[in-house]
């Protein structure tokens, strides 16, 4: 891989790492909203899906 598409998968995966932490501070201020374990699955599942389709395009 390039040095830029390195870079592209690094800031993707802040991006999917502050997203995560977004969601986890809403569960914490509104627990009614959804399980924190279900959002922890959400999260991760958005991260793996995010590397992936890097991995895909860029191989």
């Amino acid at each position: 891989m390039s040095t830029l598409a390195l870079l592209v998968v690094l800031l993707l995966v802040l991006v999917c790492l502050m997203f995560m932490g977004a969601l986890g501070y809403a569960v914490y201020r509104h627990p009614q909203l959804t399980q924190p374990f279900t959002v922890a699955l959400v999260g991760a599942g958005v991260l793996v899906a995010v590397v992936a389709a890097i991995a895909g395009a860029a191989g």
